[in-house]
């Protein structure tokens, strides 16, 4: 029997937006039993679980046009000790904005590049109130991650 793969969420949230986001694409990612996927708050990631994944998934508010401190933090943490191990991990984004979301998701972009990273899928930007619909395409994301990873495609 074949190793199930790991997908990691990692988010912050502070007014619960980003929260309501990461636990939609987590419902998602769970219709896919070939995968096992962890969800953490930012805080509470840290390299060893970055090491033990086989794609990612962030989750970060738009905070003054960046990522949430608690993101950049949770790249701080992990950025040398992952160095180097983690080149062509799939990753893809998900963002409350308030704006237009693009300065979070460049600064991402950046930091992902910078660890190698691949973008399985467009960055995620939910803008203003959380609707319905939004929600339905944060469950899409995490089953479409969850089953690329589980099928080897990313």
């Amino acid at each position: 029997m074949l190793e199930r793969k790991r997908l990691l969420i990692v988010y912050h949230t502070q007014s619960g937006n980003t929260g309501r986001l990461a636990e939609a694409v987590l419902r998602g990612a769970l219709t896919v039993d070939e995968t096992e996927t962890v969800i953490k708050r930012a805080f509470d990631a840290g390299s060893d679980d970055l090491l033990a994944c086989d794609g990612l998934l962030l989750g970060t508010p738009e905070n003054f046009g960046y990522m949430s401190g608690a993101l950049k933090d949770f790249f701080d943490r992990t950025y040398y000790p992952c160095e180097g191990r983690l080149t062509a991990l799939p990753y893809g984004l998900f963002v409350s904005a308030g704006n237009d979301g693009s300065g979070a998701v460049r600064e991402v972009g950046r930091i992902a590049n910078g660890y190698g990273w691949k973008p399985a899928a467009a960055p995620l930007v939910i803008r203003n109130e959380i609707t319905a619909d939004d929600l339905t395409r944060c469950e899409e994301l995490g089953a479409a991650m969850a089953t690329g990873i589980a099928l080897g495609i990313f």
